[in-house]
This record gives C-alpha cells, sequence and structure tokens, in this order.
C-alpha cells in the first residue's frame, strides 16, 4: 500500500513540475519574442527619425500660403526646428513641419515670438560669433 501512495505522489508531482516547466517555457518564450519585437520596432522608429532629421536640414521653408519664411539649419531638442530667416533664428516644433516635395512647409499658425525666442536661444547656445578684433593676424 505505501508503495502505491509512494507512486501517485510521484506521479502527481512529476504532472506538477511538468506543467510548471511548460509554463515556464511558455512564458519565457514569448516574452523573450515580445521584448525582441519591441526593441526591433523601437530601433527602427528611432532610424526612421532620424532620417527624417537629416532629411530636412538645408531646405526652404514655406509659411501656408506659399511665402518663403527662411532655410532650416539644425534640429534642436529632438523636436524643434530651427530656421534661419534673414538675419535672425526661429524655433518652430516639428509637429508643425511638413514636407513638401523640396520645401518644408509650415502647417498651422506659429507664435513669432515664441519661434523667435527658442531660435534665438539655440543660437547663443550653438554658435560662436567671431569678431574681427577677436582674430590673430
Amino acid at each position: 500500500m505505501f508503495h502505491k501512495i509512494y507512486n501517485r505522489i510521484e506521479y502527481t508531482l512529476a504532472k506538477m513540475f511538468d506543467n510548471v516547466f511548460y509554463l515556464l517555457n511558455e512564458v519565457i518564450s514569448s516574452g523573450f519574442v515580445f521584448i525582441f519585437s519591441k526593441k526591433k520596432k523601437r530601433i527602427e522608429e528611432l532610424e526612421k527619425e532620424e532620417e527624417f532629421k537629416s532629411n530636412i536640414i538645408c531646405r526652404f521653408v514655406l509659411d501656408g500660403i506659399g511665402r518663403k519664411i527662411g532655410e532650416s539649419v539644425a534640429v534642436a531638442d529632438e523636436d524643434i526646428l530651427i530656421i534661419k530667416s534673414r538675419n535672425k533664428y526661429l524655433g518652430v516644433p516639428m509637429k508643425h513641419i511638413e514636407e513638401d516635395g523640396k520645401t518644408l512647409l509650415v502647417k498651422g499658425l506659429i507664435e513669432q515670438d515664441k519661434a523667435e525666442l527658442m531660435g534665438e536661444k539655440w543660437r547663443r547656445e550653438n554658435l560662436k560669433e567671431i569678431k574681427y578684433d577677436d582674430v590673430e593676424e
């Protein structure tokens, strides 16, 4: 009788371990596939975003009615397009920028004052003006 009980306990434990290992295997395999596929998608998104940002530099920028605002010169803080407009720099959020062939369009209304402030901030941080007095001959 003791032998039957022992065999029954052994069989039950073996079945439980099989089920646990099966579940762990399923969780691990599906979890890793999910993690890897999510990471791969994120890498592809970042590559597309980086390519877009590098392709929008040195393009003419037009406003909504087709007037030339200036030329795109940089991307600041990952989401601000810097536009050189005559002797000013303007900062326009990327969500307002749309590609149109070889030019870029600013869609919607932008606040000129804020755009000038963002552009001026970028200019102060990234451009160093050289004066003739500073240059050694």
